[in-house]
């Protein structure tokens, strides 16, 4: 009884974090809406902005589906508890979708011309390719139906795409800390908001906790 209260409160925690981050993520959607190029993120990024036309379209591509990603992939993950048993093959065959033909690509294209240097460049295109291949294989193996595998490789492919809202939450400790320059931000957050996340869902798969 002790057990299955710890883990209907961390599950509820879990719930309530997702959500305020997910919050958050959404307000970030939405000033891009209506469609401008001098807002947030795309202030820094003129010179792409202005010299090749084609960004902005990878960077709307991305920001628009990677939300969706975001929301379908957890309630994917909590269908039971939200009574969505039938959620969980149709919303899969949208997750992938999705991540395949938009989300990862523009990711990849977008990484190419990273803030910090070759550093973060070479993460993001990396980041991309593993999200892109992870969530490739698990749609494989699911056409395999090797449902075991295909439930890790979707674990892999969920963890990299949570690192939208794991990479801004070491800005903010960083910052606050440290105080770096901001180009160095960018460099030490591109390989920490997806690095520990791959190799804790990796230890849950080696041990058997997922």
């Amino acid at each position: 009884m002790i057990k299955k209260n710890i883990s209907d409160f961390l599950k509820i925690l879990l719930i309530v974090g997702f959500a305020y981050f997910f919050w958050l993520m959404l307000k970030i959607t939405l000033e891009y809406i209506p469609l401008r190029p001098d807002v947030s993120f795309l202030m820094i990024k003129q010179t792409e902005v202005i010299e090749r036309p084609e960004y902005l379209y990878f960077f709307y591509t991305h920001v628009y589906t990677s939300i969706f990603v975001l929301l379908i992939g957890f309630l994917a993950i909590l269908r039971k508890d939200f009574g969505l048993k039938n959620f969980h093959r149709n919303a899969g065959k949208v997750y992938i979708f999705l991540i395949l033909l938009f989300s990862a690509p523009s990711g990849i294209y977008m990484g190419i011309f990273a803030n910090g240097g070759i550093s973060s460049k070479i993460s993001f295109v990396i980041l991309g390719c593993f999200w892109w291949f992870s969530t490739y294989k698990a749609y494989q193996l699911a056409r395999q139906k090797k449902f075991k595998e295909h439930k890790q490789w979707m674990w892999r492919s969920f963890t990299l795409t949570i690192s939208a809202i794991t990479l801004r939450m070491w800005k903010v400790i960083i910052v606050y800390l440290f105080h770096p320059n901001p180009m160095d931000v960018y460099q030490i957050i591109a390989w920490l908001g997806w690095v520990p996340n791959i190799l804790l869902i990796e230890y849950l798969i080696a041990k058997k906790i997922i």
